[in-house]
């Protein structure tokens, strides 16, 4: 069973699209048991980080989630809540990934929106990808470079795009918007 995180962000019905057009049902849930009882689960996300924190805090989904043990998809919002913290509201996130989500530099058009291409990939999300794949971003924080990158990209300055480690996993852009690569990590993703 595949659950998708309910924690009033966006993008949850979206995620279910693409997943159903790739052959896989799932369950969309804030309920423990359900998330404990889950082979697979995606914390999806559109929002904003102190507001999402919070929600996730008062549920005790924070803990919850920081326990898991099966593979963890973070997208979005989803992988900034993993990183160890966000300027967006000064907030304490997950820390599962060791990076800090800053707000882009108000020297170009923010916020990063379109396709991009992933640069320095490795890791088993992106297996697969060629150098012309590219996915789409939509936001106004990233998450610094650090150990547990796993692909970068570029738009201001260089940024995790992917993220790994150990069960976690996470991806700044969406891929339920990135036609076959999106696919791609996601089938990634739902068959580890």
């Amino acid at each position: 069973m595949i659950v998708l995180i309910d924690y009033n962000a966006g993008n949850t019905r979206s995620v279910e699209n693409a997943l159903k057009r790739l052959g896989y049902d799932c369950v969309i849930s804030n309920d423990a048991h359900t998330i404990r009882q889950a082979s697979k689960v995606i914390l999806p996300g559109v929002g904003e980080a102190a507001s999402a924190m919070a929600y996730l805090k008062e549920r005790g989904m924070d803990s919850l989630i920081r326990n898991l043990k099966q593979p963890v998809l973070g997208i979005c919002l989803g992988m900034q809540l993993l990183c160890r913290e966000s300027e967006e509201g000064d907030t304490a996130c997950l820390g599962i990934f060791d990076a800090a989500v800053k707000r882009f530099p108000p020297l170009d058009i923010v916020p990063h929106m379109g396709w991009n291409t992933l640069q320095n990939t490795k890791g088993v999300l992106t297996q697969g990808l060629g150098e012309q794949d590219d996915v789409y971003f939509v936001h106004s924080y990233y998450a610094t470079l650090c150990a547990h990158t796993t692909a970068s990209c570029s738009y201001i300055l260089p940024f995790s795009a992917v993220m790994e480690h150990n069960n976690f996993y996470g991806v700044q852009f969406h891929p339920e918007k990135s036609a076959s690569a999106g696919e791609r990590i996601l089938s990634n993703f739902l068959t580890l």
